[in-house]
């Protein structure tokens, strides 16, 4: 009993490995290159206690200990961030010749990113501005930091937009990958994002890779920025498939506007579940005719003996 059972499970084995060789695009047996997801996650969260000091930390900051409590958290991204990034290099379509290449690479990209850290806690001062002075409930901008998931997801973007810019493969996917599992937000890191942007409510927003969005711009849950179609595969592979939203743009709930050539003009307004494929002029309002109501009286059927039926009032 026991031989037949070691047979059939090497039986099993050889099919898998068999397997293996028929679909290597589904394997990823070396470890060499492979990334590290919940590093990637914890790096994120290293940055944005460096991009809102004193609000994610376990630990009180004060004046005193601020210079190297923040030396302290770049050096730990900075080691770790050029680690993964010099694995992920070994994931793009160029990938480099060498690990020594590679870690040059990295310790580059890693260096410019670091850089852009006070230009991107700019722009985030003006979406947390926005998502204050966009909604009446919001009691303060700690409120807004601290627990606002359109406030998350956009920060994760715009951090994984960066790396992105800089030619970092998976990574950034990864990051706001993590930030749509949290929140229902779907923002791709290569979509282009203006200041003051916000997103209200945020659940089953889907922002496509080639979105422009200008500045000002405030969408509800529910909207799609996405594709027409793409049916063509890889061969779209940089063409422009998503909408552009010009500055002060509202789009409420449920709406959906496709299309590479589709441009919403400033200051238009995109009604709930308008759905919009081509261009809309600046200062346009967009709505969709409201469906025709019936309401029913409660008149009980007893007449006909039909308890617990109701006539309609038609």
């Amino acid at each position: 009993m026991r031989g037949s059972y070691k047979e059939e499970m090497d039986r099993l084995v050889g099919k898998l490995l068999q397997s293996y060789q028929e679909y290597p695009e589904i394997c990823s047996i070396s470890t060499r290159h492979r990334l590290n997801n919940d590093i990637i996650v914890d790096l994120l969260e290293k940055i944005r206690s460096i991009v809102f000091p004193g609000f994610f930390e376990t630990k009180t900051l004060n004046d005193h200990f601020i210079e190297y409590h923040v030396g302290e958290l770049l050096e730990d991204i900075q080691y770790r961030l050029t680690k993964q990034v010099t694995k992920a290099l070994f994931h793009s379509e160029h990938a480099p010749a060498s690990e020594e290449e590679a870690l040059e690479t990295a310790e580059v990209i890693v260096s410019k990113f670091l850089k852009r850290l006070p230009a991107l806690r700019a722009v985030l001062a003006t979406d947390v501005q926005a998502a204050y002075d966009g909604d009446p409930a919001a009691f303060n901008t700690d409120e807004v930091i601290f627990s606002y998931p359109g406030v998350f997801a956009i920060t994760v973007n715009r951090i994984a937009h960066e790396l992105h810019q800089l030619g970092v493969p998976l990574i950034p996917r990864i990051m706001t990958e993590h930030a749509h599992s949290l929140t229902g937000i779907d923002i791709h890191p290569g979509a282009t994002i203006g200041s003051y942007f916000f997103i209200d409510h945020g659940t089953g927003v889907v922002i496509g890779e080639t979105t422009r969005i200008g500045s000002g711009a405030k969408i509800y849950q529910g909207v799609t920025l996405g594709a027409l179609s793409t049916r063509g595969g890889q061969s779209l592979r940089g063409a422009k498939r998503h909408p552009t939203l010009e500055d002060n743009v509202t789009v409420y709930s449920g709406a959906s506007i496709l299309g590479g050539e589709t441009v919403i003009g400033e200051g238009a307004v995109i009604g709930s579940n308008a759905f919009i494929t081509s261009s809309v002029p600046g200062g346009t309002r967009v709505s969709i005719k409201n469906p025709e109501l019936q309401f029913k009286d409660r008149i009980r059927m007893t007449e006909l003996g039909q308890e617990g039926f109701w006539k309609g009032n038609d």
